[in-house]
């Protein structure tokens, strides 16, 4: 219990500190955000302070905090350590600066900011890859949501029911302004997220001692040996760090009325995450005792796991309300996946949003997409388990792309250059993950630990001796 409520602290620590060091370095300033200069009605929408905080929370908090928080505890503890200073000196960093930047760009998304500051080439590599990576989040967020709820409705309600009615929903939610569906809805549905993570570690920590919180070790605890590095820092992407969220930022972006809201929202929303991702993290680990429990009981898919803490923990009404709580989670982060892939695609062909005929032309291919591989994650026992370890290791390899561009960008404005190091050196770590991981993994190259590793590293660090290179010109230049 010690080692979970340390953790938290150092959460609000690192907002209060590393968060006001962030916003520091980037300056913001008084300037006019695309919600008031430009104010479209559709997408640059002004919000409220507390609701763009919440519509950025469910936007990036999908099944990623909960269902890769859980695969991750099967390494042990050690996750807490990936979870909580990955998020403060790395993802909460990336939300913040590809928000920000998109800010300053009138809410321009990750990929245009890609070609803006690391060229052409990178722009239109970035926009496939952006957009493959939106559909694949999309089809994990119905299969993982129409999962849980096959199980809590009568049996003609299946998960191809579910399935078919949240792509419906997503329809809905990807044509219609922001503010109509999710500037409406999620303010609610972030409270009941909120309070339904507390509910969950509130029942494990007053059971009377049937589940004990785990205490931090440094031992992987992975029954089956998978090593540390770099597998458990693919599969804890959300509640760490997430390519996803520079897909996510720019949308919220487009919201906000002041730059000097962007900690609160950007930082702040990453912050929260990841006190979400903990929580069930030490649930997997307390519920079921021990990590080779948790992997037998995850071989049975994830949303089993969820729907047997839930109720396990808190009883068939309390599991009921904890259950609603996940399932809205990612539904929340798929409508603004396919949402975020149609802004990227009319910003590709200069498509107006602001007649729906243009919004309908990008948003229904994209959704029969998103449906074919919806119908493949179903109908395929390892579907599901298939598309999460590609959408894993492109989200963490979007992550290294836009950590990147917020480094290029701060070396052409932070008045102080050695303040791109803020995002230079999560850059570098995310580039030596992604590397290696697609060397070495079963879905890349398949390549021994001898050859991976060292490569991982020689490529992150050619990558970090540019960036030097560039520092030490931008210096001399002043």
């Amino acid at each position: 219990m010690v080692s979970l409520f340390v953790s938290f602290a150092i959460l609000i620590v690192g907002y209060i500190v590393y968060g006001r060091i962030t916003e520091r370095i980037f300056s913001p300033d008084g300037r006019k955000t695309p919600a008031i200069a430009i104010n479209d009605g559709v997408d640059c929408v002004p919000m409220k302070t507390w609701k763009a905080f919440l519509v950025q929370l469910l936007n990036i908090a999908g099944t990623g905090p909960i269902f890769g928080a859980l695969m991750g505890a099967v390494f042990g503890p050690v996750v807490f350590l990936w979870i909580v200073f990955g998020s403060i000196l790395g993802g909460a960093v990336h939300d913040y600066m590809s928000g920000m930047i998109s800010s300053r760009h009138e809410g321009a998304s990750i990929a245009e900011l890609t070609g803006d500051y690391l060229g052409n080439a990178a722009k239109w590599l970035m926009r496939i890859f952006s957009v493959v990576l939106l559909v694949l989040c999309g089809v994990v967020f119905v299969t993982s949501p129409a999962g849980l709820l096959d199980k809590l409705t009568p049996d003609w309600m299946s998960g191809t029911f579910w399935a078919v009615v949240i792509l419906a929903y997503y329809l809905l939610a990807t044509l219609l302004p922001i503010d109509k569906v999710i500037g409406r809805l999620y303010p609610v549905f972030g409270v009941l997220l909120i309070v339904m993570a507390a509910a969950v570690i509130g029942g494990i920590i007053f059971s009377g001692g049937r589940f004990t919180l785990p205490e931090l070790s440094l031992h992987n605890l992975h029954p089956e040996g998978t090593p540390i590095w770099p597998y458990m820092f693919i599969t804890v992407a959300c509640g760490a760090v997430s390519g996803f969220h520079a897909t996510q930022s720019p949308m919220v972006a487009k919201c906000i009325t002041s730059e000097k809201e962007g900690r609160k929202i950007f930082y702040g929303a990453m912050i929260s995450e990841s006190v979400i991702a903990l929580v069930w993290a030490a649930a997997g680990v307390s519920f079921y005792g021990t990590t080779q429990l948790l992997s037998e009981a995850l071989k049975g898919g994830a949303s089993n796991v969820v729907y047997e803490i839930s109720t396990g923990v808190l009883g068939v009404f309390g599991g009921f309300l904890a259950v609603a709580g996940v399932v809205i989670c990612p539904i929340t982060s798929g409508d603004t996946a396919f949402r975020s892939a149609r802004l990227i695609l009319s910003e590709t062909f200069k498509l107006n949003q602001k007649p729906i005929k243009n919004r309908l032309l990008i948003t229904v291919p994209l959704l029969i997409i998103g449906g074919l591989l919806t119908w493949f994650a179903i109908a395929d026992d390892n579907g599901f388990q298939i598309i999460w370890r590609y959408f894993s290791w492109s989200n963490q390899t979007l992550a290294m792309i836009a950590l990147w561009v917020s480094t290029a960008y701060l070396l052409k404005n932070c008045r102080y250059r050695s303040g791109s190091l803020l995002t230079a050196l999560p850059a570098a770590f995310m580039s030596a993950v992604s590397m290696t991981y697609i060397l070495t993994s079963n879905e890349g190259f398949k390549l021994s630990t001898a050859i991976s590793y060292p490569v991982g590293a020689a490529f992150a660090a050619v990558l970090f001796i540019i960036y030097i290179v560039m520092l030490i010109k931008k210096t001399k230049n002043e």
